[in-house]
Parts: C-alpha cells; sequence; structure tokens
C-alpha cells in the first residue's frame, strides 16, 4: 500500500473549520446585535408611544380642569341668582304683609293714644307713643295681642310726663310680626 500523507488535507479541513466557526460566531454576534438594536428601537418606540399619550392626557387633564373652575364659578352665579330670587319671592310675599301690618296697628289704636314714632327692626316693630293714661296703653297692648297680624306686645318704657292727674304718659312699646302664609297656589 502506497502511502498518503492526510496531514496537509486534515490541517486544511481543520483551518476550514476554524474559518466557519469564526464565521459563525462573526455572524452569530452580528446577528445577536442586530437583534439588541431592533429591541432597544422597539422599546423606545413604545416609551415614546407613551410618552405621548401622557402629553396628551396632561393637555386634556389641563383642559378639564378649566371647565372644571368654569363650572364651579357657574355654580357660585347660580347660588346667588337662587339666593336673589328666594329675596325676591319673599319680598313678593311680604309685600302686603306690612300694609296688613299697618292696618291692624291703626284698627287697634284706641282713642287716647297717638302714635309719634314706628321703627322696624327686622321682624319687630317699635312704637313710641303718648296716651292720656295707662289703661289705654293696656287696652292698646291688649287689643294688638289678639290681632293676628301681629304677636306679642312688650312695653319697653311708660313715663308720665307731669305731676298733675290729666297728665300724658309716654311710652314705647315692640311687637312682632307674624309670619307671612303663603297663600294658595304660591310657592
Amino acid at each position: 500500500m502506497p502511502r498518503i500523507n492526510l496531514l496537509p488535507w486534515r490541517e486544511e479541513r481543520r483551518q476550514e473549520r476554524q474559518k466557519q466557526f469564526l464565521t459563525i460566531v462573526v455572524a452569530s454576534f452580528i446577528v445577536a446585535v442586530a437583534i439588541f438594536y431592533v429591541a432597544l428601537m422597539f422599546e423606545n418606540g413604545l416609551i415614546d408611544e407613551q410618552n405621548q399619550r401622557n402629553a396628551f392626557l396632561t393637555k386634556e387633564i389641563a383642559l378639564m380642569d378649566i371647565k372644571i373652575a368654569e363650572i364651579n364659578t357657574l355654580e357660585t352665579e347660580r347660588t346667588k341668582l337662587l339666593a336673589r330670587m328666594n329675596v325676591i319671592q319673599e319680598l313678593q310675599i311680604s309685600r302686603p304683609k306690612v300694609v296688613k301690618v299697618l292696618d291692624a296697628i291703626v284698627q287697634t289704636l284706641p282713642e287716647g293714644i297717638y302714635l309719634e314714632k314706628l321703627t322696624r327692626q327686622g321682624d319687630s316693630l317699635i312704637l313710641d307713643g303718648v296716651a292720656q293714661s295707662n289703661a289705654r296703653v293696656s287696652v292698646f297692648m291688649r287689643q294688638l295681642d289678639n290681632n293676628p297680624e301681629l304677636t306679642e306686645a312688650t312695653l319697653s318704657v311708660i313715663q308720665r310726663t307731669s305731676t298733675n292727674d290729666d297728665a300724658i304718659r309716654k311710652f314705647s312699646l315692640s311687637i312682632g310680626e307674624s309670619k307671612v302664609k303663603k297663600e294658595d297656589g304660591e310657592s
């Protein structure tokens, strides 16, 4: 048998395999870098998309805050308007009440009593006047108490102006107005 030297062939094959291995390693490294780059780009794309969403939401939240402020302003204006409407309704309802109260005072005023001053403080009236006697003031107070338009009469001051028997008495009394009754059909 002839002798064949296989060493150079094996050496060439080994070098070729080593080249193939290096080629595969370099190709794998390039593929790995490419995959890493694609993954990094995908992640950056997701982050950019989320940042855009966040910016949109921030802008929409700012718009909603402005609308909420407008709504709060409108609600306070509405509350003020309702309060004004209630005051106007109460005034409309109580408008004839003043006439009724003054008429009730005139009708209950007995002879011998003259009113000098009438002052209104809230729902109460202060009557200042002169009377010929204490009894006439008592009769006047009793008649005021019996009137449905008025509430309890309270005598504050009664003074005698001179020492004579025919001296006049100055008095001051306060009375309250009864609550306004709503008529049928009014709310």
